[in-house]
């Protein structure tokens, strides 16, 4: 199967560009653990409807980090 994304890096990317209204929280260099608790709920979020609607695998959705 030939999914959308298969990098975390294009996934990172799709997260950051499809919430405008957290762009302003990035910070390149951050880990994951650096931002709030509410960026990372969207971010789960968002990994959880990219694996749902079949444009991740199920293995990406399992290790990819913000």
């Amino acid at each position: 199967m030939k999914y959308a994304f298969t990098t975390q890096k294009q996934i990172r990317t799709a997260f950051w560009q499809g919430l405008p209204h957290l762009r302003s929280q990035y910070k390149c260099g951050r880990t994951q653990n650096e931002y709030n608790a509410s960026i990372r709920c969207e971010f789960v979020e968002f990994i959880d409807m990219l694996e749902n609607d079949t444009l991740i695998s199920e293995s990406l959705a399992s290790k990819a980090t913000l």
